[in-house]
């Protein structure tokens, strides 16, 4: 039984998280995340007409390539600033979406609700995961699917997570990451979904500028990073920033000048039992 310290703990727990989540400005820095996005989306068993859940949905890159294509889409997220971006995106390119501020740990939507419930980076950074599963199994129709795109440890992104935390105090909550471990994801899911294929795939991160520019990027505008940066001093920030230039050049694939990683991450995609 969760006590009432439980709850308000997890309820300040929330509170940073969002806090976190709204620092930066994540629509400017999703742009670059698009392509991976298109992706996942084209690889997903996408029937016309179909109702879409993007959890954990940021400003919108995954939502609206689904409603571009014509499906009845919702996202969902934390940060109540990325969900009005969302909804000024679809309204500017005139496409029919619902955005709304949630919680992927208690949906706002009734069981069994969507054809499709995905999510592409985001519902793995939820604290409580075994809740995230349950919620996405639970809004899910029978027959339907459940998808995620998530980082994996050893893949780049994990490598970068590993070099930012020798530098900030640990959350004490499970390592979002674990979303990306094959073991841990068919225990979280594997008894509610049928022919449950988890594929390794490298998502492209390309810019047009060197990895001392990328730091940069991801210091202004992603937001665990931002308030990473912000937590240090002077000297502390500055060799963070050394360090996570020396990874994205060791991993660079790219000439002088612009930047190219393929991060690993893994891909879930599920029949709702």
């Amino acid at each position: 039984m969760t006590t009432s310290n439980g709850i308000a703990e997890m309820d300040s727990v929330k509170a940073r998280l969002r806090t976190i989540w709204m620092a930066g400005d994540y629509d400017r820095f999703s742009r670059y995340l698009e392509s991976g996005a298109r992706e996942f989306y084209e690889r997903l068993p996408v029937a016309p007409g179909a109702t879409l859940l993007d959890v954990g949905c940021g400003s919108g890159q995954l939502a609206l390539i689904a409603a571009k294509d014509g499906l009845a889409v919702t996202g969902v997220d934390i940060a109540p600033n990325w969900v009005e971006r969302a909804r000024a995106r679809a309204q500017a390119e005139g496409l029919r979406a619902t955005f709304d501020e949630g919680d992927a740990e208690a949906l706002p939507y009734a069981d069994k609700s969507f054809d499709l419930v995905v999510s592409v980076l985001g519902a793995m950074f939820a604290p409580q995961p075994d809740l995230v599963a349950q919620e996405l199994l639970r809004v899910c129709v029978p027959g339907g699917t459940v998808a995620m795109a998530n980082w994996t440890p050893q893949g780049f992104v994990g490598q970068m997570f590993k070099t930012v935390s020798k530098f900030i105090a640990p959350s004490g909550m499970p390592s979002p990451v674990l979303w990306g471990d094959e073991t841990t994801v068919r225990a979280r899911l594997g008894r509610g979904l049928s022919d449950l294929r988890l594929v390794r795939r490298d998502y492209p991160l390309n810019y047009p500028f060197p990895p001392a520019e990328v730091v940069d990027l991801f210091r202004l505008y992603y937001g665990p990073i931002n308030r990473a940066f912000a937590s240090l001093d002077a000297e502390g920030g500055a060799q963070l920033h050394r360090d996570l230039e020396a990874l994205w050049t060791v991993h660079n694939r790219a000439g002088t000048g612009c930047t190219i990683i393929r991060a690993e991450y893994l891909e879930i995609i599920g029949t709702r039992t």
